[in-house]
């Protein structure tokens, strides 16, 4: 599923229009992003929390020739899904 046919599938569950429901899920992706960006979790009840993941500098290898690489420190982005949404799949 992609972003468009999420968009559609919730305008049929809504009875809201495309247009607002595309904007809608655009807010909530952007507030997600601006909030783990400043290193806050945004936790959804019954769904699940998105949180930052500090990942420290490192050394690695290059696949091709053995050369050690130096890999900067990032940070990325962890889902956790919540209790709800682990019931549901393994039901």
């Amino acid at each position: 599923m992609n972003k468009q046919d999420l968009i559609r599938e919730i305008a049929e569950d809504t009875g809201m229009t495309a247009s607002a429901c595309e904007k809608f899920l655009n807010a909530l992706t952007a507030r997600v992003q601006t909030a783990v960006k400043n290193g806050e979790e945004v936790a959804i009840h019954g769904f699940g929390k998105f949180a930052p993941a500090a990942r420290a500098a490192r050394v690695g290898r290059n696949p091709q020739n053995g050369e050690p690489v130096n890999i900067p420190a990032r940070v990325d982005l962890t889902f956790k899904a919540g209790k709800q949404v682990k019931d549901f799949l393994n039901a």
